[in-house]
């Protein structure tokens, strides 16, 4: 199963900063740069809210062509299509990345993966 992604030259400034405007995907994005290329799956976003407010999200910024979700069984692997972005409007992604990164609900993602790993390792 593939799901669809606008090609580079299909990406719009305006679907993009659409997209972005809302604090759920901006920290995503946020969190997504944080990986530094890394695929993340899904459910390390349910911080954000359910599954289905998540499954949403992700969907727009796929849509919005921020992202590349690639089907693995039954997980989703979510990238940020950096390049892409980049190319089209420079400097803009990094500017976004910039404020997106320090945002409260990324804090909140990275300090429960940080406290699931010391219980893990307590054990």
């Amino acid at each position: 199963m593939t799901l669809p992604h606008p090609t580079a030259d299909q990406i719009t400034l305006s679907s993009v900063l659409a997209a972005l405007g809302d604090p759920t995907r901006l920290a995503i994005v946020g969190y997504l740069a944080r990986r530094a290329g890394r695929p993340t799956m899904c459910l390390n976003f349910t911080d954000f809210g359910s599954k289905t407010n998540i499954s949403y999200h992700l969907a727009k910024l796929r849509e919005a062509g921020i992202t590349r979700t690639e089907v693995s069984g039954t997980s989703r692997l979510i990238t940020l299509r950096r390049d892409d972005l980049d190319i089209r409007f420079p400097g803009l992604l990094d500017s976004i990345i910039t404020a997106a990164v320090d945002l409260p609900m990324v804090k909140k993602i990275e300090d429960a993966e940080e406290e699931a790993l010391a219980q893990g390792e307590a054990r």
